[in-house]
């Protein structure tokens, strides 16, 4: 089953599943969005969010967001986004332990901006929805993984273990015709969850490169 089919039923009714084991502090897990997929790597302290990472990747275009929350004693404490690609746009907030902005930046195109109360709300408001989001997706233990497209069917993940995700015939044709077209090999990334596993993504970039690791996160 794909998990584009439960995951809105999961982000309403999951916040109750406590039952099952803990998670480790330093998750990753992901979603499909209407314009692209979403990957969400997440580390807590004393059962509070500390710091969240998301990565949206866009269908379409390159103009990939990389936005960093920070929280503490939790409390949003700041929120730095990058958009990469042809129109780049950087924005810093950063807030005091009573919810109080306490400075902003933005770099637009080369050239720096205020940033208006409406988009302080806007990132705010994303920063809570994002971090629901998150807690209903790890509730339905819905978990990322990344890694080397092999031959066989098999992929080299980030943390160096040979598996075989159970993918179904559309995706790997996809990735088949993707690695024909390809003179490298192919990274992917991939949902895995008890309702099933979904292709998240396909490129010929590597994201080990770049996945974060537990201790400089």
């Amino acid at each position: 089953m794909k998990l584009t089919t439960f995951l809105i039923p999961l982000l309403l009714l999951l916040a109750g599943c406590s039952s099952q084991p803990t998670l480790p502090d330093f998750t990753a897990s992901g979603y499909l969005a209407d314009r692209g997929a979403v990957r969400i790597w997440r580390k807590n302290s004393h059962q509070q969010v500390a710091h969240m990472m998301t990565v949206f990747s866009p269908f379409n275009g390159d103009a990939t967001e990389i936005t960093d929350y920070s929280w503490q004693d939790g409390k949003l404490t700041s929120i730095q986004r990058q958009t990469k690609g042809a129109h780049p746009d950087d924005i810093t907030l950063r807030f005091d332990p009573q919810g109080r902005l306490s400075f902003m930046q933005r770099q637009l195109q080369g050239r720096r901006e205020a940033v208006s109360t409406d988009t302080v709300e806007l990132y705010t408001f994303d920063a809570e929805r994002m971090l629901k989001i998150s807690d209903a997706l790890l509730s339905g233990r819905v978990m990322l993984k990344q890694g080397r497209w092999l031959t066989g069917g098999e992929v080299k993940t980030c943390q160096g273990k040979l598996v075989q995700p159970a993918l179904d015939s559309r995706s790997l044709g996809y990735i088949a015709q993707r690695q024909a077209s390809s003179s490298v090999p192919l990274s992917i990334a991939w949902l895995e969850a008890p309702e099933g596993t979904q292709l998240l993504l396909a490129a010929n970039e590597d994201y080990c490169q770049w996945e974060p690791k537990e201790d400089g996160f």
